[in-house]
């Protein structure tokens, strides 16, 4: 087994930092490194915080986390951050407001950029939280960008889907846009102290009862104040119902096995992304990549050339595999 696995699995936090630090900069080890974690994983679970800027994600995240504590469970934190398109490089602000927790052993906490993902979360973000997974941690918690009506990635990896509102943010009908109604297992109205609570929450439920009235979950609406760590424990209760359900329902497996589809799936895409890219940078060149530019060829013609053309490259024509992958 890798060396660097062994230690996460024994709970080292140097060890899961330097692991998540090799998943971010595509390290030569990352990829066994992750096999040999893999059979480890399956048992936190995973919450996903998402909604707009300024809803108090990170403030919510902090209390909630708080209160986790109190329970006697490891946490981990995914707090994605936007990405600089000049430098590369992210703020990772969300970090400096869970500061109360940065001496606790037990809580595990973690920034990254979103790298350019439209989606709110980096490929990278899933191997992350697979590293907390296998180091047995009991609650994993995703904090997405809070990029507004794209971030719809999170339901690629949450068990459970919470959407952060807060009163005086617009109109609420901008948050159920572009599918994040259909995608959120839980509504939070955070910064219930301040006017238009009520308004809010009477719209919230009447766009519940429009979109989900033959669901077979019904989202809650939970209110909470984060910087009064109110609210925690009916979060927490209502996050355990919707487990209860996905368990009882088959939508649990369910869930997890489309997820793990989906993450096939993009690694397939993202080898093939890096080989293209990596042939054209070497100056490998194709006669259709002219035709293109000089408009006699379009691009779909193109890439489907491509893709025969690696395909012949990279998968002799005498080769033939079977269902388990193998020559």
């Amino acid at each position: 087994m890798n060396q660097l696995a062994s230690r996460v699995l024994d709970g080292e936090r140097r060890a899961i930092a330097r692991a998540i630090s090799y998943v971010e900069d595509d390290h030569p080890e990352k990829t066994e490194m992750l096999k040999d974690l893999y059979p480890h994983t399956g048992k936190a679970y995973l919450i996903g915080i998402t909604g707009p800027p300024g809803a108090g994600k990170s403030s919510l995240t902090d209390a909630f986390i708080w209160h986790l504590r109190q329970q006697g469970l490891r946490i981990g934190v995914v707090a994605v951050d936007p990405t600089s398109p000049f430098t590369g490089g992210a703020l990772l602000g969300d970090r400096v407001r869970m500061q109360n927790h940065a001496l606790d052993p037990d809580v595990f906490i973690r920034s990254m950029g979103t790298r350019g993902s439209l989606g709110g979360l980096s490929r990278t973000t899933k191997e992350a939280v697979r590293i907390l997974d296998a180091s047995g941690t009991d609650v994993i918690i995703i904090e997405t960008v809070g990029v507004g009506q794209s971030e719809l990635d999170i339901m690629n990896i949450a068990d459970s889907i919470v959407l952060v509102l807060n009163p005086g943010g617009g109109d609420s009908v901008q948050a159920f846009k572009a599918g994040i109604m259909e995608i959120a297992d839980l509504f939070v109205i955070n910064k219930a102290d301040l006017p238009g609570v009520e308004k809010l929450y009477t719209e919230l439920e009447q766009m519940i009862d429009l979109a989900r009235h033959d669901a077979p979950w019904r989202p809650p609406v939970v209110r909470t104040i984060s910087v009064r760590r109110e609210g925690m424990e009916s979060l927490w209760e209502a996050l355990n119902n919707h487990r209860q359900y996905l368990e009882q329902s088959g939508e649990w497996d369910k869930r997890r096995r489309d997820h793990l589809r989906q993450e096939v799936a993009e690694i397939v895409g993202y080898k093939i992304q890096q080989q293209v890219m990596q042939q054209l940078e070497q100056g490998k060149q194709y006669p259709w990549m002219e035709q293109v530019a000089e408009r006699r060829m379009d691009p779909y013609t193109a890439a489907q050339k491509l893709i025969g053309k690696m395909m012949e490259e990279y998968e002799p024509k005498e080769r033939r595999w079977d269902d388990d992958g193998n020559a």
